[in-house]
């Protein structure tokens, strides 16, 4: 199993893309509607959410040296996986699950 950090790769290449079509379409309307002039306000949660994308692009969103470490061990065969502790945790995933359907 290989354990790499895809997330920020993802987010950064869909923001580029996003900006680009943005950037497509500003151009088209710019190009077509030379005659007429506008304003643009932007509201804060834009400038919140621009922070927000920055931050998650900067972020790591795991451990990294925990996960070599992990990698480490599965390597060498030390890796030991507790199976009662797997199993409380798949149970109160379920119960989660079950609990936010009813409401």
């Amino acid at each position: 199993m290989k354990i790499d950090d895809t997330l920020p790769k993802v987010a950064s290449t869909t923001t580029s893309a996003i900006d680009k079509s943005n950037r497509k379409k500003t151009e088209s309307a710019n190009s077509t509607s030379s005659s007429k002039s506008g304003n643009v306000t932007l509201s804060s949660m834009s400038s919140r959410l621009q922070s927000l994308e920055a931050k998650i692009a900067t972020d790591n969103v795991f451990d990294a040296d925990k996960v070599e470490s992990i990698k480490a061990a599965i390597s060498n065969g030390s890796f030991k996986i507790d199976a009662s502790k797997v199993a409380d945790s798949l149970i109160n995933t379920v119960k989660d699950l079950v609990s936010a359907h009813k409401v």
